[in-house]
């Protein structure tokens, strides 16, 4: 058995809201992170009542009781990297952020939820204004699908405004963060693109095949994906090409338990299955 922290695995901290069908939220992170080989803490942001359809509604809790749950297991346990998910109110974030502010060296991936794939909004704009402020210059890497990358890099100001995907990457990196993982999922494109960027532009572009169908909880499982990897040492342009892999591996292998959407298998890797996909990447 264990006997000293050298035996411990990558401990892995999210803070994140409840999701009751685990396809999305905490939930997914956990499973996520545990199915990476690193070991998950968790920090409730906020309950959920949702079902594999969408969200119907969000209770944040109070921003003293995130405070102290995530105090209290970063007092007593090391912890290589977080991520952060849905959050709730402007209230958690700020907390969220100050907390972060005491750890600087320690990589923080962000998912920045602000609607469900059923469009229901879960981020109002005075969050997204905090998300801007406070937590995108301690930001590692940022995870957004396109639709919220061009939202949060959105001048709110001007009516005209536009920008193209590569604008929005520059805009969101300027803020502080220091990479940005722009996925494609929601782009009318034949294959789903992602594309890094860093602070001196493209980082890297991966091209997957396109899945039928919708999934619950594809971001969460990216997200936490790279987080896990960083946890175990990757540097970041090797951690974001094998938490893609993973992660369309486990939307390939998904399944879909209720009546909305596929939900993906985290945990693909320990079941029997002849149907291996032939060619992923391209």
């Amino acid at each position: 058995m264990p006997s000293n922290l050298t035996d411990t695995p990558p401990i892995v901290l999210t803070f994140a809201a409840t999701d009751p069908t685990s396809g999305a939220g905490l939930q997914a992170d956990i499973l996520t992170i545990a199915s990476m080989g690193c070991h998950p803490l968790s920090v409730v942001t906020a309950v959920t009542v949702q079902d594999s359809s969408g969200v119907d509604d969000v209770l944040a809790m109070d921003d003293e009781w995130v405070s102290d749950q995530a105090r209290a297991i970063l007092e007593d346990m090391p912890v290589a990297a977080f991520k952060i998910g849905l959050l709730g109110s402007v209230e958690n974030i700020a907390v969220i952020a100050e907390i972060i502010s005491d750890y600087p060296d320690i990589p923080l991936v962000l998912d920045p939820v602000l609607a469900s794939g059923r469009g229901d909004e879960l981020a109002n704009e005075d969050m997204i204004d905090a998300m801007r402020e406070l937590l995108l210059p301690q930001t590692t890497i940022l995870t957004p699908n396109s639709l919220e990358a061009r939202r949060l890099a959105l001048e709110e100001d001007n009516d005209d405004d536009n920008p193209n995907l590569i604008e929005c990457a520059k805009r969101i990196i300027q803020l502080g963060c220091e990479y940005v993982l722009v996925t494609g999922t929601h782009e009318n494109t034949p294959k789903v693109v992602n594309t890094l960027y860093g602070e001196r532009g493209l980082v890297r572009s991966d091209s997957w095949a396109r899945l039928p169908g919708t999934y619950h909880g594809s971001g969460c499982t990216l997200a936490s994906a790279i987080a896990a990897l960083l946890a175990n040492g990757l540097n970041m342009e090797e951690a974001v090409k094998e938490a893609q892999e993973y992660t369309w591996q486990a939307l390939h292998y998904g399944f879909r338990a209720g009546m909305g959407q596929y939900i993906p298998d985290r945990l693909f890797w320990a079941r029997d299955d002849e149907d291996e996909p032939e060619d992923t990447r391209h």
